[in-house]
């Protein structure tokens, strides 16, 4: 059968690889496209496998969100240049729809959820690969179903804060959602700081006092300590920091005033607890021109 440019042209709008990848493709699979296609994604499987023990640090992180329902994912890449490739935005934009729709749970789970081409994001991941000449994985996912406010927020593609609000409203919970983006609190409330860190910061505390002052009278001591121990703690919960929008007022101020509670947050950064390779620009240059 003749490979003619059209049916090369549809193969290629249909798998997004490469024209000659194409027509290789067609020419073993004597013109049949279904075959061809097949043919083309096992060979993007087979590419992603070798690359797959690349470290990948770099990516965005994507959002989406529905009345009562918002997802994050973490999509990472070797490098910010393909994170800026639109083959990969578009595909973290797939990623962070269907882990939206499907109702996976996990990163693993949404790896077997289809796309509305029928192919499992597992496959169109594979094709990403294909295009980008780099390894690109779906590293995490996040997920809040909650009939409270619930608000998504992605900063600069690479910080998303997912938070659920009950009382207040969606301008409140967006705010709260910018606040722990720039803020990054560890903790919710004064109560979910664990016992042990406040006892490690009351001995570093009492060490750092002069011997002076640890010869003042226990209950003088005692209100030192705890003025001390105060002010750690509003420093790492969301109530106790000055609100980012309006710095004259704690969090905590905020909520009442709005007659709402934060129930939780969840935050994720591009690549945190990843080591990264570094990399000169000259070899990253060609990587992308698949040299390396």
């Amino acid at each position: 059968m003749e490979i003619t440019a059209s049916l090369v042209k549809e193969l290629r709008e249909r798998t997004g690889a490469g024209m000659m990848e194409c027509k290789k493709a067609l020419s073993e699979t004597a013109g049949n496209i279904d075959a061809a296609a097949e043919a083309l994604r096992k060979s993007g499987l087979a590419k992603a496998d070798k690359k797959a023990d690349r470290v990948a640090a770099e990516g965005r992180i994507a959002a989406a969100q529905s009345d009562s329902v918002a997802v994050l994912v973490e999509i990472n890449s070797e490098t910010d240049f393909v994170a800026k490739d639109d083959n990969f935005l578009r595909f973290t934009d797939v990623v962070a729809q269907t882990a939206l729709a499907s109702g996976a749970a996990d990163a693993d789970a949404l790896k077997a959820a289809k796309v509305e081409s029928g192919e499992t994001i597992e496959e169109t991941r594979a094709a990403v690969i294909s295009k980008v000449g780099e390894n690109v994985q779906i590293r995490r996912l996040v997920r809040v179903e909650s009939a409270n406010n619930v608000a998504a927020y992605v900063h600069g593609g690479r910080i998303g804060v997912l938070v659920e609000l009950k009382g207040g409203d969606a301008d409140l919970a967006r705010g709260l959602a910018m606040h722990v983006a720039a803020m990054n609190p560890p903790y919710n409330k004064a109560s979910d700081v664990p016992t042990d860190f406040v006892e490690k910061e009351k001995e570093i505390e009492l060490a750092k006092m002069s011997e002076k002052d640890k010869s003042k009278p226990a209950d003088i001591l005692e209100k030192i300590i705890s003025g001390k121990m105060s002010k750690i703690v509003n420093e790492v919960t969301l109530y106790g920091q000055p609100y980012v929008l309006d710095t004259d007022k704690t969090v905590e101020a905020v909520l009442k005033a709005a007659g709402a509670e934060v129930i939780g947050f969840q935050r994720l950064a591009v690549g945190e607890g990843i080591e990264k390779v570094v990399e000169d620009y000259a070899a990253e240059v060609m990587k992308q021109a698949g040299l390396a």
